[in-house]
């Protein structure tokens, strides 16, 4: 099962809005096969398992598949992957973990018990689950995993007061950062971020196969067409009012426009967020400025934090998140560190909300 979820972090970049899933086919201590999630459309890790041992040369009669997601049940794109197994003539199949889809949610594992085979489910399911955060998330919830990316100084500064920040973390931070990028079925930012940095918000530092769909908050339909933003690969705008206009400008630069206004003229974050999720966003992956990072946490939306220290002291300056003054410490927002890893010159933190 180990070698099974090696094999679907080899979809990492690959699978969405599809889950990342490794499947191992073994008899007798002796692996015959095994295969990760392609693209959509095409096959999922059981198939190219099985594939894969019929291109060796192995019956698969009596083996048993290591899967890390229970199998599919359901004609999608794809047949279902339980059918395949089943004609494949297995007599064992272990899973790490139910699929959280309606469309399957036990089904697959009752259509291999009822057609004779012994199905196991449970081991390293933590694991399993954890590769699929997003879409967990998404499937439970009905919201992508918001993961929250902050560089900053080891005073928690993101910005000089004038919004100068580029460079705070070094070339290795970076790097990290555009494979957390890649990973995400979308990239979100802020109208202010935009007008100062002018960023591409792409991933070029790491090597990908896609890219991450963009979205930018910008409630009065400020952002300029002609921004380094905008460069031809899909957009979401998400505005309070959508003049028609600077719809149509948008439109040129393959931007769609979401107006989804909240009672204060703003945009309405945690519609948005459901939005993404109806539009198959298993993960979002957030670098904006810290009044939009309060804003996220305030309403409850990030999930995560992805922080980079690096080693310096910057002083007065722009912090991590713009939240209200507390009276009281017992009012704080806990967290709770998954992971605290130094890359190049930097600290990386992996925090979660609890």
């Amino acid at each position: 099962m180990r070698r099974a979820l090696g094999l679907a972090e080899r979809a990492m970049y690959i699978a969405t809005p599809n889950p990342r899933v490794g499947c191992v086919i073994v008899r007798d201590g002796r692996v015959l096969g095994e295969g990760f999630t392609q693209a959509p459309g095409s096959n999922h890790a059981e198939v190219e398992a099985l594939l894969d041992a019929r291109r060796n040369g192995h019956d698969l009669h009596g083996a048993t598949a290591y899967v890390t997601l229970e199998p599919c049940s359901h004609f999608g794109r794809t047949p279902p992957c339980a059918t395949a197994l089943i004609e494949a003539r297995l007599t064992r199949v272990i899973a790490a973990v139910e699929d959280p889809n309606p469309l399957v949610a036990g089904r697959g594992l009752e259509m291999l018990r009822s057609n004779g085979l012994d199905v196991r489910c449970g081991l390293l399911a933590a694991e399993a689950a954890e590769i699929n955060v997003g879409f967990f998330s998404r499937m439970n919830r009905g919201r992508p995993w918001v993961r929250l990316k902050i560089a900053a100084s080891l005073d928690g500064k993101t910005a000089l007061d004038n919004g100068v920040s580029q460079w705070i973390t070094s070339d290795a931070a970076r790097a990290d950062g555009h494979a957390w990028r890649a990973r995400a079925c979308a990239v979100l930012t802020g109208i202010g971020t935009l007008q100062v940095d002018n960023p591409q918000l792409n991933v070029r530092l790491v090597s990908t196969p896609r890219q991450p769909i963009k979205v930018l908050v910008d409630s009065r339909l400020e952002a300029d067409p002609g921004a380094r933003f905008f460069d031809g690969s899909p957009v979401l705008v998400a505005c309070a009012f959508a003049d028609s206009d600077r719809c149509a400008r948008l439109a040129e630069v393959n931007a769609q426009v979401l107006e989804l206004p909240n009672a204060d003229g703003k945009v309405d974050l945690p519609s948005l967020i459901r939005e993404l999720g109806r539009r198959g966003i298993n993960e979002l992956h957030v670098e904006a400025g810290f009044k939009l990072n309060g804003s996220l946490v305030r309403e409850g939306i990030v999930d995560e934090l992805l922080v980079y220290l690096a080693p310096m002291l910057v002083g007065q300056a722009q912090g991590m998140v713009h939240l209200p003054a507390l009276e009281d410490l017992t009012q704080a927002r806990r967290l709770a560190f998954r992971e605290v890893t130094q890359v190049g010159e930097e600290v990386r933190i992996l925090a979660r909300l609890n």
